[in-house]
């Protein structure tokens, strides 16, 4: 996401949230009870960028045969299920408030999101 000449990178399998204001319904129609709400427990908002994924290990069978060459291997990711602009709602204790460019945002990681809405 880039503000003002600013770039700011999600990194691993977390995502960036813009909070929605707990209201009993959201703007996607959800319906959040309010002992979710009171217990903040659950809260819900939109994905405004995602990190690359899990990284995977590498399964190289060579890497032991020449121990002294640098293993040449590109960085794979399990996929994020997340996307960009989706509603997600998420256990609010497993995040982490930030403020970037003068707007707070969360940063959640994917095993914290409940659900996803995605139009």
């Amino acid at each position: 996401m880039i503000r003002n000449d600013k770039e700011l990178i999600v990194v691993g399998d977390r995502v960036l949230v813009k909070v929605e204001e707990g209201e009993e319904r959201t703007k996607v129609g959800l319906y959040l009870p309010s002992t979710a709400l009171d217990s903040q427990a659950v809260q819900g908002g939109t994905i405004m960028a995602t990190g690359p994924g899990q990284p995977m290990p590498s399964l190289d069978a060579a890497a032991g045969e020449e121990p002294w060459k640098e293993p040449v291997r590109e960085t794979r990711f399990v996929p994020m299920q997340a996307r960009r602009g989706d509603y997600a709602l998420f256990f609010r204790k497993a995040s982490v408030e930030i403020t970037f460019e003068n707007e707070r945002f969360l940063v959640v990681p994917q095993a914290a999101i409940l659900a996803l809405v995605r139009e």
